[in-house]
């Protein structure tokens, strides 16, 4: 059961907490190939990355501001501040996204989940290497408008924005549920 520690201390550091440094070409590199190696039926790699560091992260935070104003003109001051600060705290942001196959036999479904899968294997893959990271989505993970600004085509859409850093302290851990409560048996 000592194998399962890693697993048990993984943790979601809020992305505010993650700064300098962040990956490098071969750290990133090596979460990459991990986070490849999900579940995927078909071999269909349903899903594709996008980097964001650098000043590119205050540019997507500016054009999420403006998005948040066209939207809600009404918003407030704070709630677009917050916005444009979205992604300027971690050194890179990857933006998985689903890019599914529709009429293929393997159900969009299952391709969505694979998808979901690499986010999460990003996750421990960044945490296996000393990162801290956070995968989140929110508002401008659906926004259409958003999602051109991204370049993605028609069809594809944003899994999740997985945020990767060093944590500026270690994130507690958080009361989780009962296995023992969930797990039910099935009888025929």
């Amino acid at each position: 059961m000592n194998d399962l520690r890693f697993l048990r201390e993984r943790r979601s550091v809020p992305s505010r907490l993650l700064g300098e440094p962040g990956p490098d070409p071969a750290q990133l590199r090596a979460m990459l190939a991990e986070a490849v190696r999900v579940p995927d039926h078909g071999k269909l790699a349903p899903w594709r990355f996008l980097a964001i560091r650098g000043d590119a992260r205050h540019a997507l935070g500016e054009r999420l501001a403006t998005r948040a104003l066209e939207k809600d003109p009404a918003a407030s001051p704070a709630a677009v501040d917050k916005d444009r600060k979205r992604f300027s705290h971690a050194p890179l942001v990857l933006v998985v996204v689903a890019c599914p196959s529709p009429g293929h036999k393997v159900p969009v479904q299952e391709q969505l989940l694979s998808g979901g899968a690499v986010c999460f294997a990003l996750l421990q893959a960044a945490q296996a290497l000393g990162f801290g990271a956070q995968w989140l989505t929110g508002w401008a993970a659906y926004d259409p408008a958003i999602q051109r600004q991204l370049g993605l085509d028609d069809g594809e859409q944003v899994l999740g924005f997985v945020h990767i850093g060093t944590p500026a302290e270690k994130a507690p851990e958080r009361q989780r549920p009962d296995p023992d409560a969930l797990l039910s048996e099935w009888a025929p």
